[in-house]
């Protein structure tokens, strides 16, 4: 039941591709690169099914990224 309420922040670790280790500044680096590269409006001369995909990740990295923020303190 836990699982359903708390992701589990080794998860948030691996969307940013930073190590747990990683600073608050080498977070927000991270964040900044992965939104830049999926940011739907960056992708939209690309086919329905890349940015589908890229929307997914997007959100995937937005969250990781809050979960990170509230764990941290930032």
């Amino acid at each position: 039941i836990k699982a359903m309420f708390f992701k589990n922040p080794d998860s948030a670790y691996k969307i940013l591709e930073i190590e747990k280790t990683a600073s608050a500044a080498e977070i927000k680096a991270a964040y900044r690169t992965m939104a830049k590269k999926y940011h739907p409006d960056k992708l939209q001369h690309m086919d329905e099914a890349y940015r589908k995909g890229a929307e997914d990740k997007f959100r995937k990295v937005q969250e990781a990224y809050e979960q990170l923020q509230k764990e941290k303190g930032f």
